[in-house]
């Protein structure tokens, strides 16, 4: 066999399985080396499958240093760090050689253990309690549909493996062809269906492993993210059968009837996600003003150390300092801002308690001069989830003289790793004692999964598909309004809502390059943006949303804290001398943006040079809705070596180059 061939065949094959040793248990030590055990050997005990499927979990959770998954919002309209991301840059997001979400390591691992156990469990050949064997096979098949989901997001079509396949170079070539990402979506769902049978709702370690309910969320997210994709990203090239779509050449037999296809993963959504909602009841939240929430159950569910007992966390990560299992996030919650930032946009989206927009006659919104004006009356989640200057620090520490030690003025001028980037600090995740914020120390848990996420899908799913705000979602509308600490009638707010402001900080009110011009809609989408504030999802729904097409020729600037005001007075020592210097500055280098130009701290307008690309702002193009394929897997899958011949395609506007941005 030619070198060349094996290389393929090897590059084309993931590696044989992993078998990471990531449990703590004692009884797995005195097995054999998994080096030496051979899958006869393995996968034939309860145990064996608790152990696999554990090691399988690849959930976004807190690790290292830095905010953890409070940072996951960042380069979006809601949150900003000091760096930018390339996907607002065209051109500057380029197609890589390696690599890439072109990955089937993950899946090819779930697909080994199912094909190994499923034969083993239909013939009562594997030993231990029933019910457990059910649970670990359910969470191999909510892990093959989670890994599914992550492709779909990131390239749309794919391939859909079932089963592993030998070191075949025209079979492994053959099944890499790209199935349409609507059949991708319907595997998925067929895969959680799968699991919601067989999990069970409850396990002996709680709620740190999958669970029914995690998969029934999942499940409604899968299929709101599909319809929505198909809906407004239809008549384009990302859809299946859509004007220029690169699959039909792979897919000859495709059709596709996509309002009938919208319409089945709505009804799919609404479905999976009434069964969370109604079986789950939201946490309360006692609506403190910020200042100290220590004993507010609603936010200590993001900083708490055994999530269990809330019931609103479907899925968590437990950490352990013992067993030096840590996290950093709230030493940099707590002592600085973790080079993040709420944008301006969005603390302005957040209604006031009354319900009405900030811009409303009578709101009774008292500005932003101060960051604590800008909280007063306001949406209670902004209250408790943003910091501000004065709010207590730590419950079981006092300075020398005995005082709480509090807040103190944002550090906009720091270093970029402590940076308040806009002034407007997070503090979703915030714990109040003194341990948890020295260093790497952090033993908070890391929340996968929330119940919330399944009341916010129904709503989106179920208006819709019918055109209207059911009995049920206005019902769960409701409850997330009043546990806000928001007037519960959202028609208030609908009512009073003026699109051409609510355009100027969200890029949810636009579709397709289009504003909104239902406002019971945008508000639906309003709520999901501020109950899930720094949870890493915004991102997702833009591209579900196609939220972006208007910044192609709208640049947007993202701006923070109202920092020339009243403000700018907290950055003058004891002579009056300003510690803030702006661009253009002779002999200086700029710390803060032109007042001229804006009397809000713009963070990306502090260098005016020409190497900073998003200088004029965050831009788009159509392209970046999906991420490029590297051009290693084009030629691997070529007969000739030339990745014009190979059985994949590139995603729309990417090149068949490396190194090369998309070109529309």
């Amino acid at each position: 066999m030619k070198k060349s061939y094996i290389n393929k065949i090897q590059q084309l094959c993931a590696a044989v399985l992993a078998f990471s040793t990531l449990l703590s248990c004692n009884k797995y030590l005195d097995r054999a080396p998994l080096s030496e055990v051979t899958p006869s050997e393995y996968l034939n005990t309860e145990a064996d499958l608790a152990a696999y499927t554990i090691t399988r979990y690849n959930f976004p959770t807190h690790g290292g240093w830095g905010l953890g998954t409070f940072a996951n919002d960042n380069g979006t309209d809601n949150q900003v760090t000091s760096g930018y991301a390339t996907r607002w840059v065209p051109g500057e997001w380029r197609v890589g050689a390696t690599g890439g979400d072109w990955d089937f390591t993950n899946i090819r691992q779930v697909n080994y253990f199912l094909e190994s156990v499923l034969p083993k469990w239909k013939s009562n050949s594997i030993t231990g309690n029933k019910l457990n064997i059910e649970h670990y096979i359910g969470e191999a098949y909510f892990l093959r549909a989670y890994e599914y989901f992550n492709k779909v997001q990131a390239l749309g079509d794919f391939p859909i493996l079932k089963n592993t396949v030998k070191d075949n170079l025209e079979e492994l070539t053959v099944i890499s062809t790209r199935k349409p990402r609507n059949e991708v979506a319907r595997f998925i769902i067929a895969d959680l269906d799968s699991a919601a049978t067989l999990l069970s709702t409850t396990t002996a370690s709680g709620k740190t492993r999958i669970t029914k309910n995690a998969a029934l969320l999942l499940k409604s997210r899968v299929a709101l993210h599909e319809a929505t994709w198909l809906k407004y990203h239809k008549g384009t090239a990302l859809v299946p059968g859509g004007p220029g779509w690169p699959g039909a050449k792979s897919n000859p037999n495709f059709a596709m009837n996509i309002d009938q296809e919208i319409d089945y993963f709505l009804t799919q959504a609404m479905e999976s996600a009434q069964l969370v909602a109604d079986g789950v009841a939201l946490v309360n939240n006692t609506k403190d003003n910020g200042f100290n929430s220590s004993n507010n159950p609603y936010f200590k569910m993001f900083g708490d150390f055994d999530l269990n007992a809330y019931s609103e966390v479907l899925l968590w990560r437990q950490y352990s300092l013992p067993l030096n299992v840590t996290h950093a996030v709230n030493h940099y919650m707590n002592r600085n801002a973790g080079n993040s930032g709420y944008a301006k946009g969005l603390v302005e989206n957040f209604t006031m308690a009354n319900g009405l927009p900030i811009y409303a006659a009578n709101s009774g919104y008292k500005g932003d001069n101060l960051i604590s004006d800008v909280k007063i009356d306001r949406d209670n989640r902004l209250q408790i989830f943003m910091k501000a200057p004065g709010e207590l620090s730590y419950t079981d520490r006092k300075n020398t003289n005995g005082q709480d030690i509090v807040e103190g003025k944002p550090d906009i001028l720091g270093i970029a790793e402590t940076r308040y980037v806009t002034g407007y600090a997070l503090k979703k995740g915030f714990n109040y004692l003194i341990a948890q914020s020295e260093g790497a120390t952090s033993t908070t848990g890391s929340i996968v999964f929330r119940a919330v996420e399944a009341y916010l899908n129904y709503i989106e799913a179920s208006y819709l598909k019918n055109g209207s705000v059911n009995a049920k979602a206005q019902a769960y509308w409701t409850q997330i309004r009043e546990r806000a600490g928001v007037n519960t009638d959202y028609m208030n707010t609908v009512n009073n809502t003026d699109m051409n402001m609510e355009a100027k900080g969200d890029f949810g009110a636009y579709s397709a390059g289009q504003l909104l011009s239902d406002k019971v809609l945008y508000n639906i989408r309003r709520e999901r943006r501020l109950e899930l504030v720094a949870e890493g999802m915004r991102f997702a729904d833009l591209k579900r949303w196609r939220a972006l097409d208007q910044l192609a020729a709208k640049p947007y600037i993202v701006e923070g804290m109202k920092i020339w005001g009243p403000m700018q007075e907290w950055y003058k020592d004891e002579k009056g001398v300003s510690s803030l210097i702006q661009p253009n500055t002779s002999g200086k280098t700029a710390n803060v943006s032109l007042q001229s130009e804006s009397n809000y701290l713009r963070p990306y307008r502090i260098n005016l040079a020409a190497t900073n690309l998003v200088l004029d702002g965050y831009k788009w193009i159509s392209a970046h809705y999906l991420n490029p394929i590297a051009m290693s897997h084009f030629t691997i899958t070529s007969p000739d070596g030339s990745p014009e011949s190979s059985s994949i395609y590139q995603n729309p506007g990417w090149p068949l180059m490396a190194n090369q941005g998309a070109n529309n």
